[in-house]
């Protein structure tokens, strides 16, 4: 079976190309474990009939208003747009609806870790991280800090590292500091506390 015959590329690229680009963009929004895109052929076509399904009506309009005939250009593009940018529309549709509270008693939130929602939204806090060992860590996340996401291991850059006072409170940034990269393998918990709130303590200090 020659698998480039062009009735057989065009039955490919038609019901696996939709759905896998629905796979990858997802992935990029809400990432998870990586998957070997081998095993998800079968999960393609599946949303690539979904894709084709809503989109039916609009099909079944162009193909029986001779638009292939009449404007092959307009026809061409029609079908780029259910192939490549529809797919989209729905991961973008689907991800927004997800964040609703009432399709979350149903489905699950789209962000599988904690950690990924938190640091998703890009907020400032400060942060103080206890090691497994006891040491506590302590610093500003702001606008040049970094959090890995899934799948990646979980570990944070602080742009600011601070010295904590007796009491656990913020004293000052280490001289010269650079901030400090910490891994989680060596996290116990990560304790946040809104920007405002020692920054103001600072201010009147």
């Amino acid at each position: 079976m020659n698998i480039w015959d062009e009735s057989k590329l065009i039955i490919f690229i038609a019901f696996v190309v939709p759905g896998f680009i629905a796979i990858k963009a997802y992935e990029l929004l809400s990432p998870s474990r990586y998957t070997d895109s081998s095993k998800q052929i079968i999960d393609a076509i599946s949303y690539s009939c979904l894709n084709y399904a809503i989109l039916l009506w609009p099909i079944y309009l162009v193909e029986t208003s001779k638009l292939h005939t009449s404007n092959p250009h307009l026809y061409i593009l029609f079908y780029i747009f259910v192939m490549f940018v529809f797919p989209l529309f729905l991961v973008f549709g689907w991800k927004h609806l997800r964040q609703f509270e009432f399709i979350q008693n149903h489905v699950p939130h789209p962000t599988q870790k904690p950690w990924d929602f938190v640091f998703g939204q890009r907020l400032t806090y400060w942060v103080t991280v206890t090691l497994k060992n006891g040491e506590k860590i302590a610093g500003m996340y702001g606008p040049n800090s970094f959090a890995s996401s899934a799948p990646a291991d979980e570990q944070i850059y602080l742009e600011e590292y601070w010295l904590l006072n007796k009491d656990g409170g913020f004293e000052r940034p280490v001289d010269q500091t650079a901030g400090i990269l910490i891994l989680s393998s060596e996290i116990v918990s990560v304790e946040l506390m809104n920007s405002g709130e020692y920054g103001n303590e600072q201010k009147e200090q």
